[in-house]
């Protein structure tokens, strides 16, 4: 169209030219009117231009925003099939935790139930402790105060661990480098005998022990046979002279190989060749304890 205007312009003047004669100022309005239809074309080609342009501008933004689109939409389904997995997921955790906490609230009864009774059980053996060590510590009492002052120089009583100990020196129960009861040694016996008496659910061990100088006599080897004859010697004396059970009593021998003092001096040694009467409770009785003892279930 603006071709056509520009080119019928020129038409009318060149047909001006050809056919008459114009004045000067007739030709200067056509040539201000032709100088106006060439701005004016001019200007329309521009603008056809920019035109163009935002025209191919706008069809490539549409190609992208199509494409865009189509992205999206790939994106929005990713999302939807993501967020029906995560509810899955979550439906999965939800069920499961329901029977966690179902079974966590049977496993949390079992557990109090076993605490409890082992709690039972422990006040049982803390009680049966305790009745020992009282019982011990009545023994003992009792012992002590029946011996004279010069018993007391060479007996020893001591509660070690729930066990009454009484250290007896050998030179008070037995004749000199023999394993023979002297007669010193008669009426101190018969106390700790009548103390053993009166505790009937008492173990009595008599131990004995030495020091480290050899001895060799035709009837004894060594420290060995010492030590295991002496603590014979006060077993058979509770028993046959003071009427004490034997079914309770036991005798050991530990030679020189359980010593209190050194050996390298002479009061040292004195204090090692002792006979010792361990009084302990039956173990009979702690081992039904334990036979009560509640059992834990493995489930």
């Amino acid at each position: 169209m603006k071709k056509n205007i520009l080119s019928l312009a020129i038409i009318m003047l060149a047909t001006l030219f050809t056919t008459s004669c114009v004045s000067k100022k007739q030709f200067q309005a056509l040539q201000g009117q032709y100088d106006s239809l060439r701005t004016r074309h001019a200007d329309l080609r521009g603008n056809y231009s920019t035109l163009q342009g935002q025209y191919n501008d706008a069809q490539v933004t549409i190609a992208q925003l199509r494409t865009q689109g189509s992205s999206l939409e790939e994106r929005l389904a990713e999302e939807r099939q993501r967020l029906a997995d995560l509810q899955n997921q979550y439906n999965t955790l939800m069920s499961n935790y329901s029977q966690s906490v179902s079974q966590g609230a049977v496993n949390i009864g079992k557990l109090v139930d076993e605490i409890n009774a082992s709690n039972r059980f422990i006040h049982q053996l803390v009680d049966a402790k305790n009745r020992s060590d009282s019982l011990n510590q009545v023994l003992t009492d009792r012992l002590t105060r029946s011996l004279t002052r010069e018993e007391l120089q060479e007996v020893d009583v001591q509660v070690l661990k729930g066990v009454v100990y009484i250290s007896l020196a050998d030179n008070m129960l037995y004749k000199s480098g023999s394993y023979e009861i002297g007669e010193r040694a008669g009426e101190t016996l018969s106390k700790i005998a009548k103390i053993i008496m009166d505790y009937s659910d008492y173990d009595v061990l008599v131990e004995g022990n030495t020091d480290n100088v050899p001895i060799s006599r035709p009837n004894i080897r060594n420290n060995w046979d010492l030590s295991c004859l002496r603590a014979s010697s006060v077993v058979q004396e509770l028993q046959t002279r003071y009427g004490v059970d034997p079914s309770r009593l036991s005798a050991a021998g530990r030679g020189e190989y359980n010593p209190i003092a050194t050996n390298t001096t002479e009061s040292g040694k004195q204090r090692n060749r002792r006979t010792q009467i361990i009084i302990t409770p039956r173990l009979d009785q702690f081992l039904e304890l334990i036979d009560q003892a509640p059992e834990n279930d493995a489930q």
